[in-house]
């Protein structure tokens, strides 16, 4: 089995920075890539922001220029800076990464979620 563990969400002021992280565990041979999602209230999930483990990046429109992803092969985790938040970034940012298992089984895997809320 593979787990993903979120961290990093919080309240912040309109115009900071928060910084999430995911780290994926557990039977990993390899990974195709890792991104974020999120559900503001009462919307569909959506993409912010996913990188391929050779370094392919895709933003969101809303977020390209103020969120950059970054990932770290070695502990296999992902991590999402953003700047310059604003009250419509308010969300449930979700961790999301394709795996190959040791078994060979290739599976989308998601993280429990982690609350961002952003105030005017």
């Amino acid at each position: 089995q593979v787990q993903l563990v979120e961290s990093g969400g919080d309240l912040v002021q309109g115009g900071g920075s928060l910084r999430l992280a995911c780290e994926a565990s557990g039977n990993i041979k390899s990974i195709i890539y890792m991104g974020w999602y999120r559900q503001p209230p009462g919307k569909n999930r959506e993409l912010v922001a996913l990188i391929t483990w050779n370094d392919h990046t895709n933003y969101a429109d809303s977020v390209r220029g103020r969120f950059a992803i970054s990932r770290d092969s070695a502990k296999n985790s992902v991590a999402l800076e953003m700047n310059n938040l604003k009250p419509e970034d308010t969300a449930v940012y979700y961790c999301d990464a394709q795996i190959t298992s040791t078994d060979g089984s290739i599976k989308n895997y998601w993280g429990q979620g982690t609350q961002v809320t952003v105030s005017s």
